[in-house]
């Protein structure tokens, strides 16, 4: 029913712009398009272990085995934006690094068009990440970390944030003098590259951003939803804030602090019935994390800036039923030599502890040095 009532409005809402077009526009709205865009991104990573038996995966060794350092390549994206109109833009991302494991459900990431009427409503469609958290909202060359919060993954898992294949209309209101974005999806929920959804359950979210202080960049954002998965119902939520506070023209410090919480239906499923207790919303994965970083602006012709950041996190995939948190520190020291991070070297420390560790698992204790390279192209 909700699916439904999703499309009606959108119907709707094409109709009613639509009639406020003076036909005499219409031509107008193809002339000098297509026009096309090329990005890519390089980055590629050395790893290795400083805790004794884990290797580079995180995976303990209680026969002292294991590769213990490593060079990857983590990202060799390319990506096109076509844009055929005024309001109409076709996007399409792959990650050619992604041919080194299985590629059936890997490489292409980005395969969606987006229609925008104004900025108050854009409709997209395809395969994207939805909006459920500040980090859906920037590239993974943007980061202020090493790698995407441990969060992020795990709910990926659950199909609630990463690339997802479903519908999405977002835009940007008035809420008197307070600005506010939103974005309202509905997602198959099992990831990116599947040939159909695994049942005909869907999962809507929602996001709401609200301006609270430009001067000091402070957004605060709002996350729910709702879903059916294998006939039963789950559910997320979360809230987050960021801010930004400058000390100089050079110096600022930038702020992200996280939660979120949901059902953990990937490890429900996971499990045989007779392995199962209680009912899907019996499992249940909560995390939060906390990032500040420091930055300060050269503006050399050699070097632009230099960054350093510790993110920590606090991450729990089942607390309700067989709580055992992981906790994750990433203190990073990195160096821009092109501004917008076109070239940038990073070097960090991933250090997890978990409250109970399990050998030959990966839940174990470990500590890796990441020396990492990127360039935008």
């Amino acid at each position: 029913m909700f699916l439904v009532l999703f499309f009606l409005v959108t119907f709707g809402a094409v109709c009613s712009l639509y009639a406020q077009v003076p036909d005499s526009t219409w031509g107008k709205e193809f002339e000098n398009y297509p026009t096309f865009k090329f990005k890519g991104l390089f980055q590629a990573r050395y790893i290795t272990s400083l805790a004794k038996d884990v290797d580079v995966g995180g995976l303990h060794h209680v026969d002292h085995s294991g590769t213990d350092n490593t060079f990857a390549l983590k990202y060799m994206r390319a990506q096109v934006q076509a844009k055929i109109s005024k309001r109409t833009e076709v996007v399409a991302l792959v990650n050619l690094a992604d041919f080194k494991n299985d590629p059936k459900t890997r490489v292409l990431e980005n395969a969606y068009l987006k229609y925008t009427f104004n900025p108050k409503i854009a409709i997209t469609v395809g395969q994207f990440r939805p909006w459920f958290g500040i980090e859906e909202t920037y590239p993974v060359d943007v980061i202020k970390s090493l790698e995407w919060s441990n969060q992020y993954a795990e709910f990926g898992k659950n199909g609630w944030t990463s690339f997802q294949i479903g519908a999405s209309i977002g835009g940007t209101l008035q809420l008197g003098n307070l600005p506010f974005q939103y974005a309202v999806s509905v997602v198959n929920g099992n990831g990116k590259n599947q040939v159909s959804d695994s049942d005909n359950g869907k999962q809507y979210m929602s996001r709401l951003v609200f301006g609270i202080s430009k001067k000091y960049g402070v957004n605060i954002g709002l996350n729910g939803g709702v879903g059916e998965v294998v006939k039963k119902n789950v559910y997320a939520w979360g809230a987050d804030i960021v801010g930004n506070i400058p000390f100089s023209q050079k110096w600022n410090l930038d702020l992200q602090l996280e939660g979120k919480q949901a059902t953990n239906h990937s490890l429900y499923t996971s499990l045989a019935e007779d392995e199962r207790i209680g009912g899907i919303n019996n499992y249940l994965v909560r995390g939060f994390y906390f990032l500040p970083n420091l930055r300060y602006e050269i503006r050399h012709k050699n070097l632009s800036a230099i960054e350093a950041s510790c993110r920590f996190e606090y991450l729990d995939r089942n607390f309700s039923m067989n709580p055992n948190p992981r906790q994750t520190f990433t203190p990073m020291l990195g160096l821009e030599f092109l501004k917008n991070y076109g070239a940038r070297i990073q070097v960090g420390v991933q250090m997890d502890r978990y409250k109970h560790q399990y050998e030959n698992t990966t839940t174990y204790n470990g500590n890796l040095l990441i020396v990492q390279v990127q360039s935008r192209l």
